[in-house]
């Protein structure tokens, strides 16, 4: 009797034993399979800046075009304040799945800098999809302060903690382009920070904020009115868009040259197939003429990497930026 139950015991745990290979085969099919048939529903592309600033305008440009090569739509969500925190904070707590997208820009990695308890490293967190575009930045003021840089340093000399300017938030790169303007020039001016460049923006045209350093993306628009003012171009060159414009160091403010990068990414722990899938996509909408035509007359520089370009660069700017804003005297939390 007790041979025929250890027979049968042995033949139960037999039949178990291959009931649970063959469900894990079976899951392991059915992941292959959704990763394969990925995307099969619509993608969420948190923006964490708001509505109509370079961010957004970029990225929206691109979407459109890598919706269409997917197959399903990229639906964009705005998540903006805390200088990009916000947003970054809600895609890394999400599914590593493919179906929640990030654009991260190169304030994150000005956050890690100046902050030690953020609940996220870019380069830990997050998987790199591609590059998107290089936006530059532009000396922009009210047109009834001044008419020139030297003009506009004269006018804060004479003013002491009078003049205003504001950023798109504390740390960020607009912020940081003021302190170095501060230290390069003798002034003394007020930092303003705001959640965003547009709501800054609104603010400059009523005559409430003086000056601002913006990507020219978002204050095109304004310049072109004349509601605004370019001064110079923060940058190693002038822009197509501004050729009459000089930049800050041919406006005799060297030493100052800033440029912000944006990029998809994706929680970590997202399956390889998925990450190649959209980079083949987002790289096909780059590098299509319409879309870089787009961009470019918008003052971006069209970018399009592969995953590791792009991790790369983020490992690059993880040495850059802490030394960056060590010597703007932004001290950490």
């Amino acid at each position: 009797m007790k041979a025929e139950a250890d027979s049968a015991m042995k033949t139960i745990r037999q039949r178990i034993s291959r009931a649970i290979g063959a469900m894990a085969l079976a899951a392991c099919a059915t992941g292959a399979l959704a990763e394969a048939a990925y995307p099969t529903r619509p993608i969420r592309m948190i923006v964490p800046w708001p509505a109509g600033g370079s961010v957004d305008i970029a990225t929206r440009i691109v979407t459109e075009r890598a919706s269409a090569g997917l197959g399903q739509p990229i639906i964009v969500e705005n998540r903006p304040g805390a200088t990009g925190n916000i947003g970054a904070v809600a895609a890394v707590k999400s599914a590593p799945d493919g179906y929640t997208l990030l654009v991260a820009t190169s304030a994150m990695i000005i956050n890690q800098s100046l902050n030690d308890s953020l609940p996220y490293n870019l380069a830990k967190d997050f998987s790199p999809v591609s590059t998107l575009v290089t936006s530059n930045y532009v000396l922009v003021v009210n047109p009834s302060l001044a008419g020139s840089v030297q003009e506009l340093v004269s006018k804060a000399r004479a003013q002491p903690g009078r003049i205003t300017y504001a950023s798109s938030g504390e740390g960020t790169q607009l912020h940081l382009i003021g302190e170095a303007f501060q230290k390069q020039t003798g002034v003394n001016i007020v930092h303003v920070p705001y959640k965003g460049a547009p709501p800054a923006l609104v603010d400059m045209v009523g005559g409430h904020i003086a000056m601002m350093f913006p990507g020219f993306p978002v204050v095109a628009p304004l310049l072109k009115s004349g509601q605004l003012k370019a001064l110079a171009v923060v940058g190693k060159h002038r822009l197509p868009g501004l050729p009459d414009t000089p930049t800050l160091a041919e406006a005799g403010v060297p030493g100052i040259d800033s440029a912000e990068w944006y990029g998809v990414v994706t929680p970590a722990g997202t399956p390889a197939s998925v990450v190649t899938r959209l980079n083949d996509e987002f790289v096909k909408a780059l590098r299509s003429p319409d879309v870089r035509q787009r961009l470019t007359s918008r003052g971006f520089e069209p970018g399009g990497s592969t995953p590791g370009a792009f991790a790369e660069l983020i490992q690059a700017d993880e040495k850059k930026w802490p030394v960056v804003v060590k010597q703007a005297g932004l001290h950490r939390e």
